[in-house]
């Protein structure tokens, strides 16, 4: 029996990464869906929101998803809807340092999901850039704007 050859085994890691282990290829809302999931997931692992592994897992899990997304770009398809990690690295970087209480993950689910889809400026700017950075760093800065807007509220209504 044949062993896989490394440059399948890296295509199918990458695929595997840049679709969410495979929440991208849900046929309705995958960038939903995935980010529902990464906040499920995040909700249940030991690790609080000033944690330093989950500064860690975005800051290596960025410039990973920048690779990975990057693979599945084609010239007539420049952000796939299937490539949905940036979803999970946006939607931590809107849970980083909040309470991990079910309201508070509430609000970043929603916060984060409108600054994606609604992609106010200069948010909207930044999917312009080409490939998997282009895929990757909207959603990097809508979760750094809902991580300070949320940060901001607990600041000063819930202190």
């Amino acid at each position: 029996m044949a062993s896989a050859s490394p440059r399948l085994i890296i295509n199918k890691l990458a695929w595997l990464m840049a679709t969410g282990l495979g929440t991208g290829l849900a046929p309705f809302a995958p960038a939903t869906l995935a980010s529902f999931v990464t906040l499920a997931i995040y909700f249940g692992v030991p690790i609080s929101g000033d944690s330093l592994v989950l500064f860690l897992l975005v800051g290596l899990g960025f410039p990973l998803g920048v690779w990975a997304t990057g693979t599945l770009v084609k010239p007539t398809f420049l952000d796939p809807p299937q490539a949905v990690w940036d979803e999970v690295i946006g939607m931590l970087v809107t849970c980083l340092l909040l309470p991990k209480t079910i309201p508070w993950m509430a609000a970043a689910f929603v916060c984060f999901r409108v600054l994606d889809i609604v992609k106010p400026f200069p948010i909207n700017r930044l999917e312009r850039l080409p490939g998997g950075v282009g895929i990757m760093a909207d959603d990097l800065l809508a979760g750094l704007v809902g991580a300070v807007a949320l940060n901001l509220v607990r600041l000063f209504f819930f202190n």
